[in-house]
């Protein structure tokens, strides 16, 4: 009886989701968590190398899963690759939205070109999805759209630049999604990550000392691992958040609170 209870709130059996940035660190965490919760994952990302090789470990895991190879910063592409993603398991339910670039040069150095790359894949990108796929949730009357976040959409630190404008709009994005679809069973929410050691953040980690300040940071003393986003992803991507909306999820140690 306890499990019947358990996957009414938390299984993903009969969903479909298609995760951008699913090929590497929180996104493809993330790709698995909801493949393994018993949806059918679609990854999106731009090297095939590593797409192929994430389908293939989920697969081997005995999950449904597929990949489609696009460039998130251009839009026609984001548009081919959201028919592409169709093409596999049909019209998804839960739209994740983890590909990112952080492109952080001095806020005096940044250039223009900075910027756009920067908002075309952090923020163009996911608004361009959610506008493809929104509507068609809110008619079937279930969806989950999630965004992955950042500190620096909250407070500038190690020169947030574009990025952390970028993060902030998407944050702001969520709302105006919650606000529209919200009403006809579609929930849209982001996850904010502390530091975690992933190849965005490959910068960082490479200073030992900044990243044992960031540790000391937390409430929990280490910094994140991409594992800490499974629980998080599927509760938001399944029944049991059909009451939470347009909110910003911390799951970050307690960095932002200490």
């Amino acid at each position: 009886m306890n499990g019947d209870y358990l996957a009414e709130l938390f299984s993903l059996d009969d969903r479909v989701a298609l995760v951008t940035g699913g090929s590497s660190g929180i996104g493809r965490a993330i790709a698995t968590a909801l493949a393994r919760a018993g949806a059918r994952v679609v990854v999106v990302a731009r090297r095939q190398d590593e797409l192929a090789d994430t389908v293939r470990e989920l697969q081997d895991a005995g999950c449904e899963a597929a990949w489609v190879s696009a460039d998130l910063a251009d839009r026609d592409a984001v548009r081919r690759a959201a028919e592409d993603a169709v093409t596999a398991f049909g019209e998804p339910d839960i739209l994740v939205n983890s590909a990112g670039i952080n492109l952080r040069p001095p806020m005096g150095e940044l250039g223009e070109h900075v910027w756009d790359t920067t908002m075309a894949v952090n923020l163009e990108a996911p608004y361009l999805l959610g506008e493809r796929f929104g509507p068609v949730m809110a008619r079937r009357g279930f969806g989950r759209i999630i965004h992955v976040s950042s500190q620096q959409a909250h407070r500038a630190f190690v020169q947030s630049g574009a990025y952390g404008v970028s993060k902030a709009g998407l944050e702001a994005l969520a709302r105006s999604q919650a606000e529209a679809w919200s009403p006809h069973g579609v929930t849209c929410n982001t996850l904010v990550p502390g530091f975690v050691m992933t190849p965005l953040n490959e910068r960082l980690a490479a200073d030992p000392d900044r990243v044992e300040a960031l540790a000391a940071r937390t409430m929990v003393g280490r910094n994140g691992l991409t594992g800490d986003f499974a629980g998080a992803a599927v509760f938001l991507a399944g029944r049991a958040s059909a009451y939470v909306t347009g909110q910003s999820l911390f799951v970050d140690g307690g960095f932002s609170v200490h």
